[in-house]
Protein backbone atom coordinates (compact mmCIF):
# COMPACT_ATOMS: atom_id res chain seq x y z
CA UNK A 1 0.00 0.00 0.00
CA UNK A 2 1.71 3.14 -1.31
CA UNK A 3 -0.87 5.82 0.37
CA UNK A 4 -1.62 6.13 3.98
CA UNK A 5 -4.52 4.59 5.04
CA UNK A 6 -7.50 6.33 5.50
CA UNK A 7 -11.10 5.68 7.47
CA UNK A 8 -13.41 5.63 4.44
CA UNK A 9 -10.80 2.38 3.50
CA UNK A 10 -11.01 0.72 6.62
CA UNK A 11 -14.36 0.31 6.76
CA UNK A 12 -14.57 -0.69 3.18
CA UNK A 13 -12.82 -3.63 3.42
CA UNK A 14 -14.41 -4.59 6.80
CA UNK A 15 -17.51 -4.44 4.76
CA UNK A 16 -15.82 -6.65 2.03
CA UNK A 17 -14.85 -9.34 4.66
CA UNK A 18 -17.52 -9.47 7.51
CA UNK A 19 -21.05 -8.13 4.63
CA UNK A 20 -23.43 -9.94 6.80
CA UNK A 21 -22.22 -9.16 10.92
CA UNK A 22 -24.02 -6.99 12.49
CA UNK A 23 -22.88 -3.05 11.94
CA UNK A 24 -25.18 -0.99 13.69
CA UNK A 25 -28.65 -1.66 15.61
CA UNK A 26 -30.96 1.26 17.05
CA UNK A 27 -32.60 -0.82 20.44
CA UNK A 28 -35.83 -2.52 19.54
CA UNK A 29 -35.88 -0.73 15.72
CA UNK A 30 -33.53 -2.51 13.03
CA UNK A 31 -30.13 -3.80 12.46
CA UNK A 32 -28.04 -3.10 9.94
CA UNK A 33 -25.15 -5.38 8.66
CA UNK A 34 -21.81 -3.97 7.60
CA UNK A 35 -22.52 -4.54 3.79
CA UNK A 36 -26.03 -2.45 4.13
CA UNK A 37 -24.17 0.40 5.93
CA UNK A 38 -21.74 0.73 3.42
CA UNK A 39 -24.26 1.24 0.72
CA UNK A 40 -26.02 3.56 2.67
CA UNK A 41 -23.48 5.41 3.45
CA UNK A 42 -22.45 5.12 -0.49
CA UNK A 43 -25.82 6.39 -1.46
CA UNK A 44 -26.02 8.58 0.74
CA UNK A 45 -22.24 10.33 0.20
CA UNK A 46 -23.70 10.50 -3.97
CA UNK A 47 -26.46 12.17 -2.84
CA UNK A 48 -24.25 14.97 -1.13
CA UNK A 49 -22.05 15.27 -4.12
CA UNK A 50 -24.69 15.62 -6.86
CA UNK A 51 -26.01 18.44 -4.18
CA UNK A 52 -23.28 20.29 -4.91
CA UNK A 53 -21.36 19.42 -1.70
CA UNK A 54 -17.52 19.23 -2.65
CA UNK A 55 -14.20 18.04 -1.77
CA UNK A 56 -12.89 19.71 1.44
CA UNK A 57 -16.59 21.67 1.87
CA UNK A 58 -17.58 21.71 5.84
CA UNK A 59 -20.98 19.97 6.68
CA UNK A 60 -22.07 20.97 10.57
CA UNK A 61 -24.20 17.83 11.36
CA UNK A 62 -26.64 18.36 14.79
CA UNK A 63 -28.25 15.48 15.53
CA UNK A 64 -28.99 12.96 18.84
CA UNK A 65 -27.08 9.99 18.42
CA UNK A 66 -28.95 8.17 15.60
CA UNK A 67 -28.89 6.02 12.81
CA UNK A 68 -29.41 9.16 11.05
CA UNK A 69 -25.95 10.68 12.51
CA UNK A 70 -24.08 7.86 11.57
CA UNK A 71 -24.87 7.43 8.06
CA UNK A 72 -24.82 11.20 7.33
CA UNK A 73 -21.09 11.68 8.98
CA UNK A 74 -20.07 8.98 6.76
CA UNK A 75 -21.40 9.88 4.00
CA UNK A 76 -19.64 13.45 3.75
CA UNK A 77 -16.40 11.61 4.77
CA UNK A 78 -17.14 9.61 1.98
CA UNK A 79 -17.88 12.78 -0.24
CA UNK A 80 -14.10 14.30 0.92
CA UNK A 81 -15.83 16.91 2.37
CA UNK A 82 -15.25 17.74 6.30
CA UNK A 83 -17.65 16.60 9.03
CA UNK A 84 -18.35 18.93 12.23
CA UNK A 85 -20.97 17.68 14.22
CA UNK A 86 -22.09 19.64 16.79
CA UNK A 87 -24.08 19.99 20.22
CA UNK A 88 -27.64 20.21 20.21
CA UNK A 89 -27.78 21.51 23.29
CA UNK A 90 -25.62 24.84 21.97
CA UNK A 91 -28.36 28.25 21.49
CA UNK A 92 -28.57 30.33 18.17
CA UNK A 93 -25.52 32.32 20.06
CA UNK A 94 -22.94 29.22 20.04
CA UNK A 95 -24.38 27.76 16.40
CA UNK A 96 -23.72 30.96 15.14
CA UNK A 97 -19.96 31.08 16.12
CA UNK A 98 -19.47 27.08 15.39
CA UNK A 99 -21.00 27.43 11.99
CA UNK A 100 -18.79 30.50 11.10
CA UNK A 101 -15.65 29.78 12.96
CA UNK A 102 -16.01 26.04 10.76
CA UNK A 103 -17.34 28.04 7.48
CA UNK A 104 -19.76 25.27 7.22
CA UNK A 105 -21.21 25.49 3.96
CA UNK A 106 -24.55 23.31 4.64
CA UNK A 107 -26.30 22.53 7.75
CA UNK A 108 -27.97 18.89 8.27
CA UNK A 109 -29.87 18.02 10.57
CA UNK A 110 -32.87 15.23 11.83
CA UNK A 111 -36.48 16.00 10.24
CA UNK A 112 -37.65 17.02 13.79
CA UNK A 113 -35.03 20.02 12.78
CA UNK A 114 -33.22 22.23 15.31
CA UNK A 115 -34.58 25.44 16.19
CA UNK A 116 -31.44 27.52 17.52
CA UNK A 117 -28.53 25.67 14.91
CA UNK A 118 -31.60 26.88 12.02
CA UNK A 119 -31.80 30.43 13.72
CA UNK A 120 -27.83 30.75 13.30
CA UNK A 121 -27.43 28.95 9.68
CA UNK A 122 -30.42 31.19 8.11
CA UNK A 123 -28.26 34.60 9.60
CA UNK A 124 -25.15 32.80 7.83
CA UNK A 125 -27.09 32.46 4.74
CA UNK A 126 -25.76 28.36 5.06
CA UNK A 127 -28.10 26.06 3.51
CA UNK A 128 -30.08 23.24 5.71
CA UNK A 129 -31.11 19.85 5.04
CA UNK A 130 -32.60 16.83 7.13
CA UNK A 131 -32.08 13.80 6.68
CA UNK A 132 -34.01 10.78 7.42
CA UNK A 133 -34.03 6.63 7.13
CA UNK A 134 -37.63 5.59 7.18
CA UNK A 135 -36.83 2.02 7.53
CA UNK A 136 -33.70 -0.57 7.17
CA UNK A 137 -34.65 -1.66 4.02
CA UNK A 138 -35.02 2.11 2.99
CA UNK A 139 -32.38 4.70 1.17
CA UNK A 140 -31.63 7.85 3.36
CA UNK A 141 -33.53 10.21 2.61
CA UNK A 142 -31.63 13.94 2.17
CA UNK A 143 -33.66 16.89 1.35
CA UNK A 144 -31.37 18.46 -0.89
CA UNK A 145 -31.96 19.31 -4.24
CA UNK A 146 -29.17 18.04 -6.53
CA UNK A 147 -27.52 20.94 -8.53
CA UNK A 148 -25.95 18.65 -11.90
CA UNK A 149 -27.84 17.46 -14.42
CA UNK A 150 -25.96 14.08 -14.30
CA UNK A 151 -28.05 11.21 -13.85
CA UNK A 152 -25.54 8.54 -13.60
CA UNK A 153 -23.83 10.45 -10.37
CA UNK A 154 -23.75 7.60 -7.74
CA UNK A 155 -21.74 5.17 -10.64
CA UNK A 156 -18.97 8.01 -11.40
CA UNK A 157 -19.21 8.58 -7.68
CA UNK A 158 -18.07 5.55 -6.48
CA UNK A 159 -14.98 5.65 -8.36
CA UNK A 160 -14.29 9.15 -6.26
CA UNK A 161 -11.06 8.22 -3.84
CA UNK A 162 -10.85 9.57 -0.24
CA UNK A 163 -6.68 10.55 0.10
CA UNK A 164 -5.21 10.53 4.12
CA UNK A 165 -5.02 14.20 3.72
CA UNK A 166 -8.44 14.71 3.37
CA UNK A 167 -9.70 16.79 6.49
CA UNK A 168 -12.30 14.49 7.79
CA UNK A 169 -13.61 16.04 10.78
CA UNK A 170 -13.79 19.44 12.07
CA UNK A 171 -13.84 19.71 15.86
CA UNK A 172 -13.99 22.81 18.62
CA UNK A 173 -11.49 22.56 21.69
CA UNK A 174 -12.37 24.87 24.42
CA UNK A 175 -9.34 27.61 24.81
CA UNK A 176 -8.20 28.55 27.64
CA UNK A 177 -9.00 32.15 26.00
CA UNK A 178 -12.35 33.06 25.31
CA UNK A 179 -12.63 31.43 22.21
CA UNK A 180 -12.71 27.59 21.51
CA UNK A 181 -9.94 26.62 18.78
CA UNK A 182 -10.75 24.82 15.21
CA UNK A 183 -8.51 21.05 14.94
CA UNK A 184 -8.82 19.63 11.64
CA UNK A 185 -8.43 15.98 11.46
CA UNK A 186 -7.85 14.06 8.42
CA UNK A 187 -8.80 10.36 7.36
CA UNK A 188 -5.22 9.37 8.06
CA UNK A 189 -5.44 10.76 11.62
CA UNK A 190 -9.04 8.84 12.43
CA UNK A 191 -7.47 5.78 10.26
CA UNK A 192 -4.31 5.74 12.69
CA UNK A 193 -6.41 6.44 16.17
CA UNK A 194 -9.02 3.64 15.46
CA UNK A 195 -6.55 1.54 14.94
CA UNK A 196 -4.86 2.73 18.03
CA UNK A 197 -7.67 1.60 20.10
CA UNK A 198 -8.21 -1.72 18.26
CA UNK A 199 -5.24 -2.63 19.31
CA UNK A 200 -4.72 -1.88 22.97
CA UNK A 201 -8.50 -3.50 23.62
CA UNK A 202 -8.23 -6.19 20.89
CA UNK A 203 -11.49 -5.03 19.22
CA UNK A 204 -12.65 -8.18 17.08
CA UNK A 205 -15.74 -8.69 14.73
CA UNK A 206 -16.90 -10.60 18.47
CA UNK A 207 -16.89 -7.43 19.98
CA UNK A 208 -20.32 -5.52 20.83
CA UNK A 209 -21.16 -2.13 22.51
CA UNK A 210 -23.77 -0.16 23.76
CA UNK A 211 -23.08 3.61 22.82
CA UNK A 212 -23.43 5.75 26.05
CA UNK A 213 -21.65 9.14 25.11
CA UNK A 214 -23.00 11.55 22.53
CA UNK A 215 -21.20 11.45 19.31
CA UNK A 216 -20.24 14.70 18.79
CA UNK A 217 -17.19 14.75 20.84
CA UNK A 218 -14.53 12.54 20.25
CA UNK A 219 -14.92 10.19 23.57
CA UNK A 220 -18.05 8.56 21.81
CA UNK A 221 -17.30 8.85 18.37
CA UNK A 222 -13.64 7.25 18.07
CA UNK A 223 -13.92 4.94 20.70
CA UNK A 224 -17.27 3.62 20.71
CA UNK A 225 -18.80 3.79 17.50
CA UNK A 226 -15.74 4.10 14.62
CA UNK A 227 -13.58 1.72 16.66
CA UNK A 228 -15.57 -0.84 16.82
CA UNK A 229 -17.41 -0.52 13.27
CA UNK A 230 -13.20 -0.95 11.91
CA UNK A 231 -13.05 -4.11 13.97
CA UNK A 232 -15.98 -5.26 12.36
CA UNK A 233 -17.70 -5.19 15.99
CA UNK A 234 -21.23 -3.98 16.39
CA UNK A 235 -22.70 -1.00 18.18
CA UNK A 236 -25.92 -0.38 19.41
CA UNK A 237 -27.67 2.85 19.67
CA UNK A 238 -30.13 3.59 22.68
CA UNK A 239 -33.88 3.72 21.32
CA UNK A 240 -34.14 7.18 22.88
CA UNK A 241 -31.13 8.77 20.97
CA UNK A 242 -28.90 9.32 23.82
CA UNK A 243 -27.89 7.59 26.79
CA UNK A 244 -30.53 6.18 29.38
CA UNK A 245 -29.75 4.53 32.41
CA UNK A 246 -33.17 2.40 32.82
CA UNK A 247 -32.58 0.72 28.99
CA UNK A 248 -28.52 0.24 29.42
CA UNK A 249 -28.48 -2.98 30.96
CA UNK A 250 -31.34 -4.16 28.64
CA UNK A 251 -29.95 -3.15 25.64
CA UNK A 252 -26.30 -4.46 27.14
CA UNK A 253 -27.82 -8.21 27.21
CA UNK A 254 -29.88 -7.75 24.35
CA UNK A 255 -27.25 -6.91 22.29
CA UNK A 256 -24.48 -9.35 23.62
CA UNK A 257 -22.37 -6.46 24.67
CA UNK A 258 -18.80 -7.23 25.32
CA UNK A 259 -17.60 -4.10 26.72
CA UNK A 260 -18.29 -0.05 26.81
CA UNK A 261 -16.99 3.25 27.35
CA UNK A 262 -18.26 6.22 29.13
CA UNK A 263 -16.77 9.31 31.62
CA UNK A 264 -16.93 8.80 35.21
CA UNK A 265 -20.23 11.05 35.83
CA UNK A 266 -22.06 8.08 33.81
CA UNK A 267 -20.21 5.04 35.26
CA UNK A 268 -21.47 6.56 38.71
CA UNK A 269 -24.74 6.88 37.55
CA UNK A 270 -24.90 3.14 36.45
CA UNK A 271 -23.42 2.04 39.83
CA UNK A 272 -26.33 4.21 41.53
CA UNK A 273 -29.27 2.31 39.63
CA UNK A 274 -26.82 -0.97 40.58
CA UNK A 275 -27.12 -0.33 44.57
CA UNK A 276 -30.98 0.91 44.26
CA UNK A 277 -32.36 -1.39 41.21
CA UNK A 278 -29.61 -4.43 40.68
CA UNK A 279 -30.32 -6.33 37.34
CA UNK A 280 -31.15 -9.81 37.42
CA UNK A 281 -28.15 -10.94 35.28
CA UNK A 282 -25.40 -8.66 33.91
CA UNK A 283 -23.41 -9.54 30.71
CA UNK A 284 -20.05 -10.70 30.84
CA UNK A 285 -18.05 -7.95 29.98
CA UNK A 286 -14.28 -8.00 28.57
CA UNK A 287 -14.00 -4.72 30.35
CA UNK A 288 -15.30 -1.44 31.03
CA UNK A 289 -13.48 1.88 29.66
CA UNK A 290 -13.15 5.02 31.33
CA UNK A 291 -12.11 8.56 30.07
CA UNK A 292 -12.23 12.13 29.57
CA UNK A 293 -11.78 13.05 33.64
CA UNK A 294 -10.09 11.38 35.86
CA UNK A 295 -11.93 8.18 37.85
CA UNK A 296 -11.49 8.29 41.76
CA UNK A 297 -9.95 4.85 42.36
CA UNK A 298 -12.49 3.86 44.93
CA UNK A 299 -15.77 4.32 41.89
CA UNK A 300 -13.06 2.13 40.05
CA UNK A 301 -13.08 -0.47 42.60
CA UNK A 302 -16.74 -0.64 42.61
CA UNK A 303 -17.01 -1.37 39.49
CA UNK A 304 -15.29 -3.97 39.18
CA UNK A 305 -16.60 -5.69 42.64
CA UNK A 306 -20.53 -4.74 40.57
CA UNK A 307 -19.98 -6.00 37.18
CA UNK A 308 -17.00 -8.61 37.23
CA UNK A 309 -15.06 -6.85 34.59
CA UNK A 310 -11.56 -4.56 34.66
CA UNK A 311 -12.30 -1.04 34.46
CA UNK A 312 -9.27 0.61 31.95
CA UNK A 313 -8.65 4.27 32.75
CA UNK A 314 -7.52 6.05 29.38
CA UNK A 315 -6.39 9.81 28.36
CA UNK A 316 -7.37 11.28 25.44
CA UNK A 317 -7.90 14.50 23.71
CA UNK A 318 -9.25 15.94 20.67
CA UNK A 319 -6.09 17.55 19.18
CA UNK A 320 -4.88 13.41 19.51
CA UNK A 321 -8.02 12.12 17.68
CA UNK A 322 -8.68 10.92 20.92
CA UNK A 323 -6.94 8.32 22.31
CA UNK A 324 -3.35 8.72 23.69
CA UNK A 325 -2.65 6.58 26.77
CA UNK A 326 -4.26 3.56 28.37
CA UNK A 327 -4.15 0.60 31.17
CA UNK A 328 -4.09 -2.70 29.27
CA UNK A 329 -6.38 -5.21 29.34
CA UNK A 330 -5.26 -8.07 32.20
CA UNK A 331 -3.68 -10.56 29.94
CA UNK A 332 -1.10 -7.52 28.70
CA UNK A 333 0.44 -6.12 32.39
CA UNK A 334 -1.61 -4.67 34.96
CA UNK A 335 -4.20 -1.69 35.22
CA UNK A 336 -3.02 0.42 38.06
CA UNK A 337 -6.10 2.39 40.02
CA UNK A 338 -4.99 6.23 39.80
CA UNK A 339 -3.47 6.27 36.26
CA UNK A 340 -4.43 6.53 32.86
CA UNK A 341 -1.78 3.87 31.76
CA UNK A 342 0.90 3.54 28.93
CA UNK A 343 0.69 5.62 25.86
CA UNK A 344 -1.03 3.89 22.72
CA UNK A 345 0.44 4.19 19.41
CA UNK A 346 2.78 7.33 19.47
CA UNK A 347 5.47 8.78 21.62
CA UNK A 348 4.76 10.26 24.48
CA UNK A 349 7.57 12.16 26.64
CA UNK A 350 7.18 14.97 30.22
CA UNK A 351 9.30 17.99 28.88
CA UNK A 352 10.13 20.57 31.42
CA UNK A 353 9.65 24.59 30.10
CA UNK A 354 12.76 24.36 28.46
CA UNK A 355 12.01 21.08 26.63
CA UNK A 356 14.34 19.00 27.96
CA UNK A 357 12.78 15.03 28.64
CA UNK A 358 11.97 14.19 32.22
CA UNK A 359 12.65 10.87 34.23
CA UNK A 360 10.78 9.05 36.22
CA UNK A 361 8.62 10.12 38.93
CA UNK A 362 9.91 13.81 37.60
CA UNK A 363 6.70 16.37 36.97
CA UNK A 364 6.38 18.14 33.40
CA UNK A 365 4.09 18.98 31.04
CA UNK A 366 3.02 15.36 28.76
CA UNK A 367 4.03 15.84 24.91
CA UNK A 368 3.25 13.62 22.04
CA UNK A 369 3.93 12.83 18.69
CA UNK A 370 2.27 10.88 16.60
CA UNK A 371 0.24 10.13 13.07
CA UNK A 372 -3.30 10.56 15.32
CA UNK A 373 -2.19 13.70 16.26
CA UNK A 374 -4.00 17.30 14.35
CA UNK A 375 -1.50 18.81 11.99
CA UNK A 376 -2.57 22.58 13.82
CA UNK A 377 -5.26 24.58 14.71
CA UNK A 378 -7.51 26.06 12.35
CA UNK A 379 -6.24 29.39 11.31
CA UNK A 380 -4.32 30.26 14.43
CA UNK A 381 -0.38 30.53 14.13
CA UNK A 382 0.09 31.99 17.58
CA UNK A 383 -1.97 28.32 19.37
CA UNK A 384 0.08 26.76 16.95
CA UNK A 385 3.57 28.24 18.15
CA UNK A 386 3.00 27.33 21.55
CA UNK A 387 1.61 23.67 21.30
CA UNK A 388 4.01 22.34 18.57
CA UNK A 389 7.54 24.21 20.79
CA UNK A 390 10.25 21.76 20.61
CA UNK A 391 8.98 19.41 18.00
CA UNK A 392 6.24 17.84 20.44
CA UNK A 393 2.64 18.41 20.63
CA UNK A 394 1.93 19.88 24.13
CA UNK A 395 -1.37 19.02 25.72
CA UNK A 396 -0.88 21.14 28.95
CA UNK A 397 -1.43 18.29 31.61
CA UNK A 398 1.42 18.21 34.09
CA UNK A 399 2.21 14.25 34.87
CA UNK A 400 4.92 11.88 35.43
CA UNK A 401 5.58 8.61 34.46
CA UNK A 402 5.81 5.70 37.51
CA UNK A 403 9.06 3.71 37.40
CA UNK A 404 6.60 1.15 34.89
CA UNK A 405 6.12 3.71 32.48
CA UNK A 406 2.55 4.20 33.55
CA UNK A 407 1.58 7.76 33.49
CA UNK A 408 -0.42 9.72 36.43
CA UNK A 409 -1.25 13.28 35.43
CA UNK A 410 -1.51 15.55 38.24
CA UNK A 411 -3.37 18.96 37.19
CA UNK A 412 -3.81 21.58 34.06
CA UNK A 413 -1.68 24.40 33.42
CA UNK A 414 -4.40 25.89 32.22
CA UNK A 415 -7.68 26.55 33.87
CA UNK A 416 -10.50 24.64 31.91
CA UNK A 417 -13.36 23.11 33.72
CA UNK A 418 -13.79 19.75 33.42
CA UNK A 419 -17.32 19.31 34.28
CA UNK A 420 -18.04 15.38 33.50
CA UNK A 421 -15.91 15.30 30.54
CA UNK A 422 -17.38 18.69 29.14
CA UNK A 423 -13.82 20.97 29.15
CA UNK A 424 -15.53 24.16 29.83
CA UNK A 425 -13.28 27.66 29.71
CA UNK A 426 -13.77 29.54 32.63
CA UNK A 427 -13.28 32.86 30.36
CA UNK A 428 -16.26 32.05 28.25
CA UNK A 429 -18.51 31.88 31.36
CA UNK A 430 -16.42 35.49 32.87
CA UNK A 431 -17.37 36.90 28.97
CA UNK A 432 -20.99 36.00 29.72
CA UNK A 433 -21.30 37.11 33.30
CA UNK A 434 -19.41 40.36 32.30
CA UNK A 435 -22.04 40.85 30.25
CA UNK A 436 -24.48 41.58 32.40
CA UNK A 437 -25.40 45.51 32.35
CA UNK A 438 -24.99 44.85 36.44
CA UNK A 439 -22.07 43.36 36.91
CA UNK A 440 -19.15 44.65 37.62
CA UNK A 441 -16.61 42.06 37.68
CA UNK A 442 -16.63 38.75 37.49
CA UNK A 443 -14.34 35.18 37.75
CA UNK A 444 -15.86 31.71 36.89
CA UNK A 445 -13.65 28.54 38.46
CA UNK A 446 -13.98 24.81 39.11
CA UNK A 447 -15.04 23.62 42.53
CA UNK A 448 -14.67 19.38 42.89
CA UNK A 449 -18.25 17.89 42.77
CA UNK A 450 -18.87 14.00 43.80
CA UNK A 451 -21.15 13.27 40.29
CA UNK A 452 -19.64 15.82 37.78
CA UNK A 453 -15.91 15.56 39.19
CA UNK A 454 -15.94 19.44 38.88
CA UNK A 455 -18.55 21.69 38.81
CA UNK A 456 -18.53 25.68 37.67
CA UNK A 457 -19.07 28.35 40.68
CA UNK A 458 -18.54 31.70 39.72
CA UNK A 459 -18.06 35.31 41.89
CA UNK A 460 -19.28 38.48 41.24
CA UNK A 461 -19.23 42.15 42.39
CA UNK A 462 -22.25 43.74 41.56
CA UNK A 463 -22.31 47.62 40.12
CA UNK A 464 -22.63 50.41 42.05
CA UNK A 465 -26.09 50.55 43.38
CA UNK A 466 -27.11 47.31 41.81
CA UNK A 467 -29.52 45.18 43.29
CA UNK A 468 -29.50 42.30 41.20
CA UNK A 469 -29.40 38.60 43.19
CA UNK A 470 -28.14 34.80 42.53
CA UNK A 471 -31.44 34.17 40.45
CA UNK A 472 -30.92 37.25 38.14
CA UNK A 473 -27.34 36.08 37.15
CA UNK A 474 -28.29 32.51 36.63
CA UNK A 475 -31.09 33.45 34.28
CA UNK A 476 -28.92 35.66 32.57
CA UNK A 477 -26.50 32.79 31.90
CA UNK A 478 -28.93 30.50 30.94
CA UNK A 479 -30.09 32.49 28.01
CA UNK A 480 -26.40 33.05 26.88
CA UNK A 481 -24.71 29.57 27.55
CA UNK A 482 -25.37 26.31 26.80
CA UNK A 483 -26.76 25.03 30.22
CA UNK A 484 -23.84 22.48 30.90
CA UNK A 485 -21.87 25.94 31.15
CA UNK A 486 -24.26 27.44 33.29
CA UNK A 487 -22.63 28.01 37.13
CA UNK A 488 -24.00 25.84 39.25
CA UNK A 489 -23.68 28.64 42.38
CA UNK A 490 -23.06 32.55 41.83
CA UNK A 491 -21.34 34.07 45.08
CA UNK A 492 -21.85 37.68 45.78
CA UNK A 493 -19.02 39.68 47.09
CA UNK A 494 -17.51 42.96 47.49
CA UNK A 495 -13.97 41.93 46.44
CA UNK A 496 -11.74 39.21 45.21
CA UNK A 497 -8.58 38.00 46.60
CA UNK A 498 -5.84 38.87 43.72
CA UNK A 499 -2.25 38.35 43.60
CA UNK A 500 0.87 40.35 44.94
CA UNK A 501 1.00 42.07 41.20
CA UNK A 502 -3.03 42.17 41.17
CA UNK A 503 -3.89 39.43 39.09
CA UNK A 504 -7.12 37.50 39.85
CA UNK A 505 -5.85 33.82 40.04
CA UNK A 506 -9.07 31.64 39.38
CA UNK A 507 -7.28 28.85 42.16
CA UNK A 508 -7.20 31.32 44.83
CA UNK A 509 -10.55 32.65 43.90
CA UNK A 510 -11.69 28.66 44.16
CA UNK A 511 -9.91 27.99 47.07
CA UNK A 512 -11.33 31.49 49.01
CA UNK A 513 -15.24 30.60 48.03
CA UNK A 514 -14.69 27.38 48.62
CA UNK A 515 -13.15 27.92 52.08
CA UNK A 516 -16.17 30.44 52.73
CA UNK A 517 -18.75 28.18 51.49
CA UNK A 518 -18.04 25.47 54.08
Amino acid sequence: MGFPITLTGLLKSVAETFPHRRALSVSGKFDLSHSRLQHLVDSAASKLAAGGIKPGEVVALVFPNTVEFVIMFLAVIRARATAAPLNAAYTAEEFEFYLSDSESKLLVTSIEGNGPAETAASKLKIKHVTASLPDAGAELVVSLTKSNSNGSESDSFLEVLNEGSDVALFLHTSGTTSRPKGVPLTQFNLASSVNNIISVYQLTESDSTVIVLPLFHVHGLMAGLLSSLAAGAAVSLPAAGRFSASTFWADMIQYNATWYTAVPTIHQIILDRHSNKPEKVYPKLRFIRSCSASLAPSILNRLEEAFGAPVLEAYAMTEATHLMSSNPLPENGPHKAGTVGKPVGQEMVILDENGIVQEANVKGEVCIKGSNVTKGYKSNPVANEEAFRYGWFHTGDIGYFDSDGYLHLVGRIKELINRGGEKISPIEVDAVLLAHPEVAQAVAFGVPDDKYGEEINCAIIRREGSKIGEEDVLRFCKNNLAAFKVPKKVFLTDSLPKTASGKIQRRIVAAHFLHQGS
